[in-house]
């Protein structure tokens, strides 16, 4: 573990290596496991393991440490491939809580780990969410939450990608795993991989160690505050990226249009589009969702068709 000295110095402003690093008091390092099947999609994937570590950022020590097993709602049974893989046993998710109070229960052990003394520290801010990669924070918890019409802490909508940090210190293609760069740091793994906690401990050596040698740490990913639509208010229910669309919604609007101010806020060009039979407005990815139909409200460009955060299932 690096000591107190050399990472105080490096978050005091200028690092051995001269790099400037932005002070965080914590790192929040969190790694989720979540509902799978070997070669295919779930939909809607969910969390089943929600892991947590603290790092002070003084001295790299780990402080605390969070783990609830969330129990999945659409595809409550484990796959044989989730089980083996992910080492969680089916009673474990069967025990486990739904995943707004694993959010609940995870905020409450943060401000007793930390007295609430992060909040608002500093200028750059005192607390600072890390994983391996965007996935976990970009991808698979802002989608579960939007999907379910669950409210996340706002620290939960910034985080540091601790790839790009190792990747700028020691190299790489971006296709390092955890587990190669723990090692290529010189670090021992610990634990068994793919079980959430021990992922997040070993993300967390990396990080400790990355800041040791004098590496650049901030801010990598963002998101903008998106509002929730309810999973019972209208049947409404979130576009997930892996759908690709056809139809209507890959389509410039439609003569007589009007920009739609809602749910669509912040959006700079939005469109409702009805995806009838008729027009199409289908996924066509294989799957549970192929061949339904849908309205939508996106933003669409010529490239891409429409990025939809919202839209209503059809038949």
């Amino acid at each position: 573990m690096a000591s107190m000295a050399s990472i105080s110095a490096a978050r005091g402003g200028t690092s051995p290596s001269g790099n400037q690093l932005e002070a965080f008091d914590y790192f929040l390092v969190v790694d989720f496991e979540a509902t799978c099947e070997k070669d295919q999609r779930i939909y809607p994937q969910e969390i089943i393991e929600f892991p947590s570590v603290l790092v002070d950022g003084a001295t790299g020590r780990i402080e605390s440490a969070f783990r609830r097993y969330v129990r999945p709602k659409h595809h409550p049974v484990l796959t044989q491939f989730c089980r083996d893989l992910t080492g969680i046993r089916q009673e474990d998710v069967d025990g486990g809580v739904d995943l707004g109070d694993a959010l609940l229960l995870h905020d409450a052990w943060l401000k007793a780990a930390t007295a609430g003394t992060w909040a608002g520290a500093k200028k750059g801010g005192g607390l600072a969410v890390v994983t391996w990669g965007d996935w976990d924070c970009r991808t698979l918890l802002e989608s579960e939450c939007r999907f379910k019409g669950i409210a996340k802490p706002p620290y939960f909508d910034r985080w540091i990608n601790l790839r790009v940090p190792f990747e700028a210190m020691l190299g790489g293609t971006g296709r390092t795993n955890l587990q190669e760069a723990v090692r290529e740091a010189g670090l021992e793994w610990e634990g068994r991989l793919h079980c959430g906690l021990d992922d997040a401990r070993n993300t967390a050596h990396l990080l400790v160690e990355l800041m040791r040698r004098g590496a650049k740490i901030e801010i990598t990913g963002s998101l903008a505050p998106v509002p929730l639509i309810r999973e019972k208010q209208q049947q409404q229910k979130p576009c997930i990226s892996p759908y690709r669309i056809t139809g209507s919604l890959a389509l410039p609007p439609r003569i007589g249009q009007q920009p739609h101010a809602s749910p669509c806020s912040g959006a700079t060009t939005c469109f409702c589009y009805c995806g009838v039979p008729s027009r199409g407005g289908v996924v066509a990815v294989p799957g549970p969702m192929q061949g339904k139909h849908f309205l939508g409200c996106g933003n669409w460009t010529p490239t891409m068709g429409v990025v939809c955060p919202y839209f209503v299932w059809g038949s």
